[in-house]
């Protein structure tokens, strides 16, 4: 079952092993088509707004009046991999925009309870999807395969 938490965001810096060098083939240099090109000069003028430098996401869609939820951890029972929990956290923006499309909640329970509701919400959607996607893949027993075979002088023979 989902566990929603609100609690401040962790920062979790990841360690990277240096890159092994290896002896590659030379191979010559392929010009970059027009799209290629048009799209790093676009991804090159996005430049760091200054004025929310040093903050967390979280922090800038709060100070922007956005909402904002993130999943900050996934914990998984190492004996029963099925079961498990998320940790998440979010901004006053989305738990407003929750109450605002109907998640409610009793006058003595939590805010994280419309969060969980929600997350629950979107994991049964998920897997209501997934099993429309199976269950139009089945076979229907009633269906049966047409087979046609040629007889000659223009007739078929369907079975």
């Amino acid at each position: 079952m989902a566990t929603a938490k609100k609690t401040p965001a962790k920062k979790t810096v990841a360690k990277t092993a240096p890159a092994k060098k290896t002896a590659a083939k030379k191979t010559p240099a392929k010009k970059p088509s027009a799209t290629a090109v048009k799209l790093a000069k676009e991804i090159g003028k996005k430049k760091a707004d200054p004025k929310h430098k040093g903050m967390s996401p979280k922090e800038i869609a709060t100070e922007k009046g956005e909402p904002w939820v993130n999943v900050l951890q996934v914990e998984l029972d190492p004996d029963n991999i099925g079961a498990g929990a998320f940790e998440l956290d979010w901004n006053d923006k989305f738990l407003t925009q929750l109450i605002r499309a109907g998640y409610q909640k009793e006058a003595n329970e939590k805010d994280t309870v419309i969060v969980d509701r929600w997350f629950q919400d979107v994991c049964r959607n998920i897997v209501m999807e997934n099993f429309e996607q199976w269950e139009a893949g089945q076979i229907d027993p009633e269906m049966r395969t047409i087979v046609r075979r040629d007889l000659g002088n223009g007739k078929t023979e369907v079975s």
